[in-house]
């Protein structure tokens, strides 16, 4: 028996969310897409039994697995996401030998990443509980369970059987997510995941306006204290919240510019399309990418996490070589050094204090202000945007060659240009790699000054959420026009 023949014995035991018998209307993908959402929310919001409840902040993270750490989606879809990655690069490397336009082929390749996503749910749920990600509570004292104070201070927990309880538990969120994915696809609008990433950035940023308004140093705070600064000091106390507003309504409106270009079909006389270039010709892919980066960039850093260092089997100190490339902080924080300038600064300390911090303060090390460490960090996470733009067209058959040879195989021309994939190519890169070259510097200027400005959900957040929800948008659209139309089903089938 082969591997994929296994693979489909597994799958085939496992519980399948059927496709619907006839399309579903506009009006019962948008309630089965509402029913989702609350079943995410009430798991995105339910704290795992052994867990001690954790307030912690929104990072890039969390916004693009669409988790919370504590929560029973604290692993959120990354399974899925990383499943669907391994496989891709695996059968892009020919060890799967897998032709995705082929349907059998197609099948096996969903079998077998549904398979891999359950056991990753279980491999990423050990690695939380193992690291201390989430912050274990002995619930089984009886069976010998307990947390051990050291006398130095730290905390040991000695309790296997919550441990496992609390693997089981993020296993089993990411399992339920990865069928409400399916549940989407099949009776809802869009991607499941898509739409889970949207809704906890929504959250973040409902949760952090509440915050600003009723929490401490919010806006009900400063003005119950009175006086003349109280409504200048309530609006400043606001001002992530507007900040928001100000990058989501640019990003709404870059999403709309675009550049059209008309196609003529070879067959069909009189018909003249257009081909719409957008400006984010590469979505926000590339600073997902530039903020992974960096958060690798921040977890390699750790290692740099002492006072002293020296050439291994001699004395030679080196201490201030590797503090130039990163210095760590007793609590583990990258807090200097050229890897540091390259980091984001969240504003998770109130509105004044972070711009006092960015106005004011210096590095502990090299004493260099934190105005020139914001100013790194945009320049270099839009630097590091545009190097994985350029890839992305290139790997993604997205360059202009890839296109040109796309249009000519579907009958497709340029309206007074011959039918040459050659004059197509020279005609489209025109457009295409000032597209590529703008249209990621641009996303990465507006996630990284999001960032400094302490909008609520962070810039990447904003910028993936804005996306989808306007591809919804036009998903939705189209599904009206496909209900009072329904010939029009034939023309793009």
């Amino acid at each position: 028996m082969g591997f994929f023949e296994i693979i489909h014995s597994i799958a085939s035991r496992l519980p399948v969310i059927k496709a619907p018998t006839t399309p579903p209307t506009a009006k019962e993908r948008l309630f089965w897409t509402g029913v989702i959402l609350v079943l995410f929310f009430m798991m995105y919001n339910t704290t795992c039994v052994g867990v001690k409840h954790q307030a912690g902040g929104f990072d890039f993270l969390q916004a693009i697995t669409a988790s919370r750490i504590g929560s029973l989606l604290t692993a959120g879809i990354g399974p899925i996401v990383f499943a669907s990655i391994f496989l891709q690069l695996f059968n892009g490397a020919g060890l799967l030998n897998l032709n995705l336009k082929d349907r059998e082929d197609r099948k096996k390749f969903l079998e077998t990443q549904k398979i891999l996503a359950i056991v990753l749910a279980f491999v990423e749920g050990i690695i939380f509980v193992a690291t201390m990600k989430v912050a274990i509570t002995p619930i089984f004292q009886n069976l010998g369970e307990q947390a051990i104070l050291a006398p130095n201070g730290t905390q040991s927990i000695h309790a296997p059987y919550t441990m496992a309880l609390v693997i089981l538990q993020i296993a089993l969120g990411s399992i339920v997510i990865l069928y409400l994915d399916e549940m989407v696809t099949k009776y809802g609008i869009g991607s499941g995941i898509s739409l889970f990433i949207a809704a906890g950035v929504a959250f973040s940023i409902v949760s952090g306006l509440v915050a600003l308004i009723i929490g401490p140093g919010g806006v009900v705070a400063i003005m119950s204290e009175g006086g003349a600064e109280a409504l200048p000091n309530a609006l400043l106390a606001l001002a992530p919240f507007l900040f928001t507003i100000l990058v989501f309504l640019v990003v709404v409106y870059a999403e709309g510019i675009k550049v059209e270009i008309p196609i003529a079909f070879e067959r069909i006389r009189g018909l003249v399309p257009k081909l719409p270039l957008k400006y984010f010709y590469v979505s926000n892919i590339p600073v997902i990418f530039a903020s992974a980066l960096i958060l690798n960039i921040q977890l390699f850093a750790t290692a740099f996490q002492g006072n002293y260092f020296s050439i291994p089997f001699t004395d030679i100190d080196i201490t201030e070589v590797v503090h130039a490339i990163g210095y760590v902080d007793s609590q583990g924080q990258l807090r200097d050094g050229f890897l540091y300038f390259l980091t984001p600064i969240y504003a998770g300390r109130g509105t004044l204090a972070h711009w006092e911090f960015l106005t004011n303060a210096q590095t502990p090390i090299f004493h260099i202000p934190e105005w020139v460490h914001a100013i790194t960090y945009v320049i270099g996470l839009s630097l590091f945007s545009l190097l994985f733009g350029l890839f992305w067209v290139e790997s993604s058959n997205m360059d202009a060659k890839s296109v040109a040879n796309q249009l000519v195989s579907s009958g497709l021309q340029i309206p007074g240009f011959r039918r040459d994939p050659r004059m197509l190519e020279s005609i489209l890169n025109k457009h295409i790699l000032p597209l590529t070259i703008l249209g990621s510097i641009s996303v990465g200027l507006l996630a990284g000054l999001a960032d400094l400005t302490g909008a609520l959900g962070t810039g990447t957040g904003i910028l993936l959420t804005v996306g989808i929800l306007y591809r919804m948008y036009e998903q939705m659209e189209q599904q009206q026009m496909f209900e009072l139309m329904p010939a029009l089903k034939g023309l793009t089938s």
